[in-house]
């Protein structure tokens, strides 16, 4: 049986965390959040007990509980997942919806969100620390690197590359053998026909830089 899990954010994307684990009957401990006006207050019924650097919780993963990173800024995500690897020579565990697909000829790293109705095929690769919205698709031999957010129902096709740190909006579309640049955005409901560079948002049907 899996460890209980402490979730390192307390906002949506901690919310949809929680949610995950507890399709699997996997215990949540706790949240620990920044937000102070959330600290000791109830979320979906789990207490925020305290902030992202209290040590009397901290010191609870990797022995008797484990740990999901779900800050809602990115940059935060890394700098939680270095600290945790740093100082407490642990990575957090993928969160895996009941409800979702992931072909056991696929390959994941750690820290992965997978919410209800996403499927990963076969020969696909997924970093560490994504997210993978709600009925999202990532087909065969996609690549998705470390830190990337595909919203809800987004379609990474067969061959694609997504770099580290890309987001991908809600609806959107990447056809097959495409390449998004590191840290490139995509809006919602674009249809991304061609190779999308670092640090460019594109939008659009076909996607076209903005």
């Amino acid at each position: 049986m899996q460890n209980p899990v402490i979730i390192l954010g307390a906002q949506e994307l901690g919310i949809a965390a929680l949610d995950t684990f507890q399709s699997n009957d996997v215990v949540v401990y706790c949240f620990l959040d920044d937000k102070v006006a959330l600290q000791q207050q109830e979320v979906n019924e789990i207490t925020v007990m305290g902030n992202t650097e209290d040590e009397n919780f901290l010191k609870l993963i990797g022995k008797k509980c484990d740990v999901f990173v779900a800050a809602e800024d990115m940059a935060a995500r890394k700098s939680l997942v270095n600290m945790l690897k740093e100082d407490y020579k642990v990575v957090p565990v993928n969160g895996i919806h009941r409800f979702s697909y992931v072909s056991e000829h696929a390959w994941l790293g750690h820290g992965n969100l997978v919410q209800a109705g996403a499927i990963v095929n076969p020969n696909a690769k997924v970093g560490d620390s994504c997210v993978i919205g709600a009925r999202a698709l990532v087909d065969s031999n996609a690549v998705i690197e470390d830190h990337v957010q595909l919203g809800a129902g987004a379609i990474i096709n067969a061959g694609v590359t997504v770099a580290e740190g890309a987001f991908i909006g809600t609806g959107a579309v990447v056809v097959s053998g495409v390449k998004i640049g590191k840290n490139a955005r995509v809006g919602a409901g674009a249809v991304v026909v061609a190779d999308v560079a670092a640090k460019q948002t594109v939008f659009g049907n076909p996607a076209k830089a903005v």
